[in-house]
């Protein structure tokens, strides 16, 4: 069938038009079809620059940036006990570019907190965890006691009982002691402050009797010997302090606590690119600066897929949410 002139001019138009849409897809096909990742990622730390979790945080995005090849930039929110950062990630675009650098805060945070603009399960996608610590039962020296059993006896003697610092309200600081608050029925006051410095100090000058402290925190204060560490908070024995008993060990039975560091996406980041980061995280953990770092604070590296470190975080909210609800949690 032959067509009119005017009929041959609409079908080359309508040919044309079909070809200028075609080529107008090719870019957004282009887009979604781009290997990941194809620009800079985001590692947001949710606190303030400086301290040890920030180092540590920008080992690993060095790290992950040269298996990547992208750059890996440290973002610091700090502020809220952590969740400021962690809204942040919990509210970016699933696509693998924004990631949280965790640590045991996430959880404790989370326990004390109800009303976090998040939920800590829901909104976030296990990537890894790279390593898990012990913490350091230390007590100052006008508390007179070198042991657990010591400690015990010192805080019946007193009517007022011993007070313990922390970093602040909902740190993993806090919670253990806490935990071993109610684990020992012994008195005991909570003194939150801004920081594991600033606690440190008063620890120091006798002002607070206690502290459940991070190994990095404390250990130039331990080798000058202006402190007594009565035991270590972990399962097992720290090989940094071998001679030091567990707390299980000292009579209180089933006490396992430790500090852990860990990276995070929001939820529904796509499997193929959580397996991409897990590998790349891992991998900049096992590697230097950052597996000596965690060795030297006395931390065990830890290499976990996805669903395990989904699995260990679920199993810390509820270690962590059963504690804060028992009777005389102090928030204060």
């Amino acid at each position: 069938m032959k067509l009119s002139p005017n009929g041959r001019w609409a079908a080359l138009a309508t040919a044309a038009l079909t070809a200028v849409a075609a080529l107008a897809v090719l870019p957004e096909a282009a887009m979604a079809q781009a290997p990941w990742p194809s620009r800079p990622i985001t590692l947001v730390v949710p606190f303030a620059p400086g301290g040890g979790t920030d180092s540590i945080a920008r080992d690993i995005a060095k790290n992950m940036a040269d298996r990547l090849g992208q750059p890996v930039i440290v973002d610091n929110r700090g502020g809220a006990g952590g969740a400021i950062g962690a809204n942040l990630v919990a509210k970016a675009a699933a696509d693998g570019y924004t990631l949280l650098f965790a640590t045991s805060t996430f959880a404790t945070n989370a326990a004390v907190e109800p009303k976090l603009p998040f939920d800590p399960l829901r909104d976030f996608a296990p990537v890894a965890m790279i390593g898990r610590g012990p913490l350091l039962l230390v007590a100052g020296k006008g508390v007179g006691a070198g042991t657990v059993a010591q400690l015990v006896a010192a805080a019946k003697s007193r009517p007022e009982g011993l007070n313990y610092c922390s970093a602040g309200n909902g740190s993993i600081n806090h919670l253990s002691g806490e935990m071993f608050r109610q684990r020992t029925g012994l008195a005991m006051t909570h003194v939150p402050f801004k920081g594991s410095a600033p606690a440190t100090v008063e620890l120091l000058s006798g002002r607070v009797d206690l502290f459940f402290a991070t190994v990095p925190t404390i250990q130039t204060h331990l080798k000058d010997d202006r402190l007594r560490l009565l035991a270590v908070t972990s399962a097992k024995r720290s090989p940094l302090f071998p001679g030091v008993p567990t707390l299980a060990e000292s009579g209180v039975p089933g006490f396992d606590v430790s500090t852990w560091w860990g990276v995070l996406a929001p939820a529904k980041t796509p499997p193929a690119v959580v397996e991409a980061l897990n590998r790349a995280v891992n991998d900049a953990a096992a590697a230097e600066p950052v597996k000596g770092r965690l060795l030297h604070e006395g931390a065990d590296p830890v290499r976990l897929a996805p669903a395990a470190f989904g699995a260990e975080l679920r199993k810390e909210l509820a270690l962590w949410r059963d504690v804060a609800v028992k009777p005389g949690m102090q928030l204060r």
